[in-house]
């Protein structure tokens, strides 16, 4: 008879017998892995809502947990460790595991009902997508909207969102990216404005203006402004700042200041006065998870949004800039409803 087969010095029967190792705990892991991510604890302290020195206590017991340090703590943040590092791989597929278990839920023959969460800009929200959602959901009764608005994407990956309509185009693997037409800005001007201020007619005569901005906490709008204006001072010209698209053009509207506004706000009755083209436009991008079309309700949204955006329906969405005063030549679709104000036909 053949001896025991050996693991590491120990016989079979003391192999069995022995303590199988546990895995640490998920909540721990997860602080870990969004610490980590933030990089620092006051951050992920107010992306979780927990105090600093609870989440600190848990990544103690992890590391005690684990037997190694995971994270190195400076003055001004942390970072992973080298066996951090490794943690933080594993802790990311056991996060991405989860992320599908939770999409095996949503069975591909189930009917189009339940939520759909879709992230988008304010502005796009509030004055495109918005007035167009009633007729959608009289078609889907049974399929509710949860519409999420903001500067920020959402990180899809992590469920934050379902689909997302936004103006940078992401990286990450394992999204499905769609474009789904241009968005074009060009300066508005209000007529009470121009009745006191005149009327620019080029960028040099914008040093005796007053500019409306919409600023960002990445204070990208500084750049796009430099460009625009050349050798002006987007700080000397600003009348008006504020951080969301809809008060930025209530602020244009009410002749405040000169306004950088997409041209869409036109089709849908802005009651602006175009000003000066100043040659900025942005892709719209359609972005969802590479499995998401499997979901009836998901797939049957994403369908919908493709439309809204449809540049041969659409005009000022194409990718070739398109002046406002054309667009009633170009726009042969039914009349657009719009919050900003009421109902206009460019027929």
């Amino acid at each position: 008879m053949r001896p025991p087969k050996k693991h590491n010095g120990l016989r079979a029967e003391q192999w069995a017998g022995a303590e199988t190792p546990t895995v640490p705990d998920w909540e721990a892991a997860r602080i870990f892995l969004e610490v980590a991510r933030c990089g620092s604890f006051r951050a992920a302290s107010q992306k979780l809502r927990q105090s600093v020195n609870a989440l600190r206590r848990r990544i103690d017991d992890l590391e005690a947990d684990l037997g190694v340090a995971v994270l190195t703590r400076y003055m001004n943040g942390v970072q992973p460790t080298e066996e951090g590092a490794k943690i933080f791989r594993a802790v990311q597929q056991m996060e991405n595991a989860s992320f599908d278990l939770l999409q095996a839920r949503e069975r591909p023959g189930k009917q189009v009902e339940g939520e759909v969460r879709l992230s988008i800009t304010e502005g796009m929200g509030t004055h495109w997508l918005l007035p167009k959602v009633k007729e959608f959901q009289r078609s889907n009764p049974q399929l509710a909207i949860s519409m999420r608005c903001g500067q920020k994407p959402a990180d899809l990956l992590r469920l934050e969102a379902d689909l997302s309509v936004q103006l940078r185009r992401p990286k990450e693997p394992g999204l499905k990216v769609v474009k789904l037409g241009c968005l074009h800005v060009m300066l508005f001007a209000a007529r009470s404005y121009l009745d006191v201020y005149g009327h620019p007619a080029s960028i040099a005569d914008l040093k005796d203006h007053r500019l409306v901005i919409q600023s960002d906490d990445e204070r990208q709008y500084l750049e796009i402004y430099e460009k625009v204006l050349g050798g002006l001072s987007p700080e000397k010209l600003v009348a008006f700042r504020c951080n969301t698209s809809t008060t930025h053009m209530a602020a244009t509207m009410d002749g405040i200041g000169i306004g950088a506004l997409p041209t869409y706000l036109q089709a849908i009755g802005g009651a602006l006065v175009p000003v000066l083209d100043v040659g900025v436009s942005h892709d719209i991008w359609l972005v969802f998870r590479a499995d998401a079309k499997r979901v009836p309700r998901i797939r049957k949204t994403i369908e919908w949004v493709t439309q809204c955006y449809n540049p041969r329906r659409f005009p000022w969405f194409r990718d070739e800039f398109i002046h406002p005063d054309r667009f009633h030549q170009l726009y042969a679709g039914e009349p657009l409803t719009s919050l900003v104000s009421g109902f206009r036909d460019l027929r």
